[in-house]
Order: structure tokens, then sequence, then C-alpha cells
């Protein structure tokens, strides 16, 4: 989180809008297959935001904002609570004991260990330098925060709330993910990378070209087929064998992506793009995809989470006013946000 008060989403998606002029691509072309914005909260307050997850266990949906967190729930789509004490947070996992969850605060360096019930944080621990992406690990029941300035992981014991390592890496983390099964992947940002890592171990192991894909963001995996999807600049999803390292195909989405997220049940990969829509892509087999939707949501949508159970993805927005003047303080000012405008989109199947 920046002094301007804009997230690393944010900061994408302003950049996006200033710098790239909405256009009609061939997915763009208004296919729904049933899906639609099915309702839109209106949140409001001030500030940038981040990562999105649904708690599965309670349904409810946790948003990173800035020096807060906010938990809402997703049948009433009311906030029902706030937790506190932070300086820029980015993301929440939660364990699968459904007891606790996990916070990144990139500003302070540390993860924020908290009561999933009462939601009071009971437990931080140090960390690299701007934790941003967060993953609970199954397996081995750990904690990973990716770094994104120290280009490393941080894995935390649960049972005890201590670090027992530092993996370094090639580059700047973005969004991880886990096979359940001992592996762990993650997207490298600046070198276009498919990272592998031991979770048992932990240990980096092979680091894969993701090309076409250009600077991946969100990712999200098949654990079945050991397939994982990368979403990535230029309108593009990678496809990536979690076995061989191999890009076995690329699917289109659209412009701006930041999150992607898989629905086994339904065998739909979904991506937020930033241009104002959300992509549909159905599985055909593991090694065939075909966009089955392109759902128009907001500019500036490209966080998002999937409830898994529902099938219900939530989105968040804002709307933008415009760019202040340059002053030698501030030669490149962002555009600021327009108060009270922020929302959560819900969009689902008819």
């Amino acid at each position: 989180m920046l002094k301007t008060g804009f997230s690393r989403a944010m900061l994408l998606t302003a950049t996006c809008l200033m710098l790239t002029p909405l256009t009609t691509t061939a997915q763009d072309s208004g296919k729904s297959d049933g899906y639609r914005v099915l309702n839109k909260w209106k949140i409001g307050g001030e500030g940038g935001w981040d990562y999105i997850s649904v708690d599965p266990a309670t349904r409810e949906l946790y948003i990173t904002r800035g020096p807060h967190v906010l938990v809402l729930n997703t049948s009433t789509g009311k906030v029902i609570a706030e937790i506190t004490g932070f300086k820029g947070t980015h993301g929440v996992v939660f364990d699968s004991a459904a007891r606790l969850g996990y916070i990144s605060d990139g500003a302070s360096n540390q993860v924020a260990v908290f009561d999933r019930k009462t939601h009071a944080v009971l437990a931080k621990v140090n960390t690299g330098v701007n934790p941003d992406g967060l993953l609970y690990e199954p397996f081995t029941k750990t904690v990973w925060a990716f770094n994104g300035r120290s280009h490393s992981a941080t894995v935390i014991d649960t049972s005890k709330n201590k670090v027992l390592a530092t993996i370094d890496l090639p580059g700047k983390p973005e969004f991880p993910a886990s096979d359940g099964k001992g592996s762990v992947f993650v997207n490298i940002e600046d070198k276009s990378l498919l990272q592998h890592i031991d979770a048992k171990s932990m240990k980096a192991l092979e680091a894969w070209p993701l090309a076409p894909c250009e600077s991946p963001s969100g990712l999200a995996i098949d654990a079945l087929h050991e397939k994982l999807f990368s979403v990535c600049d230029g309108k593009v999803m990678t496809v990536t064998d979690g076995t061989s390292g191999q890009v076995v195909t690329t699917a289109p989405i659209g412009d701006g992506p930041d999150a992607a997220a898989f629905d086994p049940m339904r065998k739909l990969v979904f991506s937020s793009n930033g241009e104002g829509n959300l992509t549909v892509v159905h599985q055909d087999s593991p090694t065939k995809y075909s966009v089955l939707a392109t759902v128009s949501t907001q500019r500036s949508a490209r966080t998002m989470a999937l409830d898994e159970k529902t099938g219900k993805a939530y989105l968040v927005a804002a709307e933008f006013g415009p760019r202040p003047q340059p002053t030698a303080a501030n030669p490149h000012p962002w555009p600021t946000i327009v108060p009270g405008s922020f929302v959560v989109l819900v969009v689902g199947k008819e």
C-alpha cells in the first residue's frame, strides 16, 4: 500500500484506465450463458483495496482495505465486522480446521493471525519485505507469505506461529496456489515464470517459463489434474501442467486481469479483468478450454473471490475521478477515488 492510499491492484487498474483505451475484443461479444451481475452492494468508505477471499466455512467475504479488513455477510451484503490495526493489507487465507485466518500486512512486513469467530487478532509474525500473496498449505498445515520486495517466501508454522524458513525466489512473486499434496506454485510477475516449490522440504524447485504470458498476476489450480491457470497481460490465460511444467494451451481473456479462480464442481475458470468484465472459461478437458461467457461488470473490478459451494463470484470496484495536476513532489499522480463509490458485485448464473 502506497502513501497515496492506492493498493497494488488499484495502481494497476488506474494505469489501465489512464493508458489503455477500452476496446471491444473477440471475446467481448456479450455472450453470458446465463451469468450476470446478480447484486451490487454499495459499501462506500475510503481507501484502496487488494485481494478478497471467501471463508469456505462461514461464507463470509473478507475485503482487504489498507489499514483494515472488512467482513461481509454474503446473504445480506452488510459489513458485520472490521479487523483493524494494520498499515497496508493485501491477502486473507483460512486454515483447514475452520478456526483461524491469516492476513498479510505488507507495509508492516507481518502476517496477522486472527480468530474467525470473534475476528480478534491473536498474533503477528514477522516476514520478508512487503508480504503480498498469501497461502494456507493444507498438506503441511503451514502459511506462506510471498514477499514482493524481498523476492522471497516466508513459511510459518501455524501450530506455534513461528517462521520455519525463508525461501529465495527468482523475482517478484504474485499470487500463489497449492495442490494440497505437497506442491506450492507462485507466479513470478517480473520474469513471467511459474515457480514450483516443494512444501515438505521448503525448497524452490523448477521455475517454468509461461510464454506467451507476460506479467502473470492471478493464479488458480485444478488440483485433480495438476493444471495451473495464470492470467496475464495481453488478454491471455496460460494453462500449465504442474508435473511437467509445460504450457499446454492458452485461452483469451479480458484486458487488465488481476485474479483467477477455478470451480472444480462446474469445471470453470474465472478471470476478473480491469477493463470491466469477467471471463468465464469452460474446461472441456484438462488440455482443452473454451470461453463460455464474458460478463460485463465494472471498470476497475479486477480482484475477485469465488464461492465454490454456490458458484458465485464476488468482485470489488470503485469509480475514479480526474487525475490531479502533477507537482514537483508528485510528478505522476494517480486519479482519486470518487468518495462513497466502492462496491461489491455478485456474479452468478440466472
